[in-house]
Parts: structure tokens; sequence; C-alpha cells
């Protein structure tokens, strides 16, 4: 009895989310091994954190697929790109790759619904809100790189974001959640 409950093409599109996810621990992972290099030991603490999340991601797909009945497909992870050249190079590049990320979501989203493939349309609202989450939190440090001067930011403005990033939250706070109580 086939007990699979995922079409051939939704398998191949979450085994192939899967692997972005893994990269994408990779690319954070990398990230923060060159952050810590250069003495940024908050970025790095940040970045590691980031890497384990991205790495729960994958479980999650991984999982989702065996629950599913479908295969899983373990493949080769891309290498991560070279270094960043500073901070602000670091979380525009971080910022790029997920929203790559985020598109990549979408198409699966988009699958499961022409499929409809309701459970898989549900379990991907999950990573829906969670890119929202990543690219905003993506933004708003770039937000305050900028202010600190961007690419020409000094060590000053750098010694006080790596104390910051240090012990800031993993998430960020959506447009969705806020009220004018709480804004």
């Amino acid at each position: 009895m086939n007990t699979n409950r995922l079409s051939d093409k939704m398998a191949s599109a979450l085994n192939d989310q899967m692997t972005k996810e893994a990269h994408a621990s990779q690319i954070y992972l990398s990230y923060a091994a060159w952050a810590d290099s250069q003495g940024y030991g908050g970025i790095a603490n940040f970045l590691f954190r980031h890497a384990h999340e991205e790495r729960n991601h994958m479980m999650k797909i991984l999982e989702y697929i065996l629950k599913r009945g479908a295969v899983v497909r373990v493949t080769a992870i891309p290498a991560p790109p070279a270094d960043p050249l500073n901070i602000n190079d670091c979380f525009e590049k971080v910022f790029n790759h997920e929203v790559d990320n985020t598109k990549a979501i979408y198409q699966v989203v988009k699958l499961s619904l022409t499929e409809e493939d309701w459970a898989t349309w549900n379990f991907m609202q999950w990573f829906v809100k969670e890119q929202t989450e990543e690219e905003t939190l993506a933004l708003s440090l770039l937000d305050k790189i900028k202010i600190a001067g961007g690419e020409k930011i000094n060590s000053d403005a750098l010694y006080t974001l790596d104390r910051d990033l240090e012990n800031t939250p993993d998430d960020a706070r959506l447009a969705q959640d806020v009220t004018t109580e709480n804004p």
C-alpha cells in the first residue's frame, strides 16, 4: 500500500527547500567564523545562533517529508559564498540570501496551492512568517549599520553593535503584531 501523501513534484520541491535551509545554515556558519576571526565575538554569536536556527528549519522540512510518507533526499550543499568584505557587506549578503530563500519558499507555497495540498500549504505558512521575521531583522540591522556609517562604520559604533548583537533576540517584531497601544 502506498502511504505517500506528497506528489513527486511536491516531494522534490520540499527536498530542494530542505537543501536550501542546510545551505543557509552553512552561510551563517561561514559568516560567523569570519566575524569571529575579525574579533567580532558578539556578531559571531548572533550569526552562529542563526546557523543553528537554519539547521532547525532543515530538520523541520525533513521531518515533514517523512511524516507525509515521502522519501527524503539528502544532497550536496553548495559551498558558502566568499567571506564578507566588512560588517555592512556581511549583513547585506545576509539580507539578500534571506530574500532569495523567501522566494523559494513562496514557490513551494504556490505549488501547494496549485496542487490543493492543504496540509503542505498549512505547514509552509510557518516558513512564510519566519521569513518575514528574518527579512525584518536583517533590514533592522542594516538600518542600524547605515546610521552608524554603513561601510565606513567607526570602531566605537562597531564595538556597540558587536556588544548589542551578542544578546539581541533572534526574532523580530512583525507589522502584523503591532497595535496602536503597542506600536
